[in-house]
């Protein structure tokens, strides 16, 4: 690894952020707003090739919001408007042509506390992150290594149970009341009646809002066998109580059926990503290392 100097970028929904990377170390970073893609991803582009101008870059990490195309480094359809289809991958490298590691944004997030975070602090050889603002994603890493399949997870459109007497129709374009649809930042925003700065602690929508996402990280332990859960983004690291409420229906859901989460264990088990704002910029590090030959 005789160059280890990359770039990284994380594409966020609301705004980009560009890193220029020494082995783990961020060296600069630049925040972009997230406007249409021609705009965005060309100011990107920009700011790319001076990094390589001063200094040859030897690769490229892409962490973007998805649903993603991996294989063609572009979006798929999306609510966000006009980012259908863009070739996400080939206009971040065009002028670069060097190696090019494209993943979700939350895959890059749970690789980066994976290596350098939770996983590396607790010993964890599996966690899956979930993220909470614009929209809701989750990413998991399974022995050192982001999940794929017929493309990458989608945490934020499983389905999950209803809690007693919440009758919110949720958000989503596609599904209604699937789990982004329920507790994304925009969700909670349409079902609470007011901008989520606004909302306050006590508010006991708050419970319906901490059973479902409950529901769902249950289910993320039983179906992947994760170790740890990391529960980031906007939305699920600003109310100290919604993640003690989330523990405690992920406990009482899972009925003592898996031996390492119980009452004493499961702090360790749902927690904040250690990494804090850093596991996104740095989980597009962490692909860009990956794609070194």
């Amino acid at each position: 690894m005789a160059n280890s100097r990359t770039a990284g970028v994380e594409l966020g929904g609301t705004k980009t952020i560009l890193v220029l990377g020494h082995g783990s170390e961020i060296v600069e970073q630049i925040a972009l707003a997230t406007d249409a893609p021609e705009m965005t991803l060309a100011a990107a582009n920009a700011q790319l090739r001076d990094w390589h101008a001063a200094a040859p870059l030897a690769a490229l990490g892409i962490a973007s919001f998805g649903p993603l195309d991996l294989a063609r480094g572009a979006m798929l359809p999306t609510p966000k408007p006009h980012w259908t289809d863009a070739r996400i991958r080939d206009a971040l490298n065009a002028g670069l042509d060097v190696p090019v590691a494209i993943d979700t944004d939350v895959n890059g997030a749970a690789l980066a506390e994976f290596r350098w975070g939770a996983g590396a602090k607790q010993g964890f050889a599996s966690l899956c992150y979930i993220t909470i603002g614009t929209g809701l994603g989750g990413g998991i890493v399974i022995d050192g290594a982001p999940v794929h399949g017929a493309m990458h997870p989608e945490v934020g459109h499983i389905r999950v149970r209803r809690a007693p007497g919440d009758t919110f129709g949720g958000t989503c374009p596609f599904h209604g009341d699937c789990l982004e649809g329920l507790v994304s930042g925009p969700a909670l925003a349409a079902r609470f009646g007011m901008a989520g700065a606004l909302i306050p602690d006590n508010h006991p929508q708050w419970a319906h809002v901490a059973a479902e996402l409950a529901d769902a990280i249950a289910t993320l332990f039983l179906v992947t066998s994760v170790e740890a859960v990391l529960v980031g983004g906007g939305v699920g690291t600003a109310r100290a109580g919604l993640l003690p409420a989330v523990r405690a229906h992920v406990v009482a859901n899972l009925g003592g059926y898996l031996p390492f989460i119980d009452a004493a264990s499961v702090e360790a088990r749902i927690a904040a990503p250690v990494l804090g704002e850093r596991a996104g910029p740095l989980g597009a590090l962490a692909l860009a290392l990956d794609a070194l030959p």
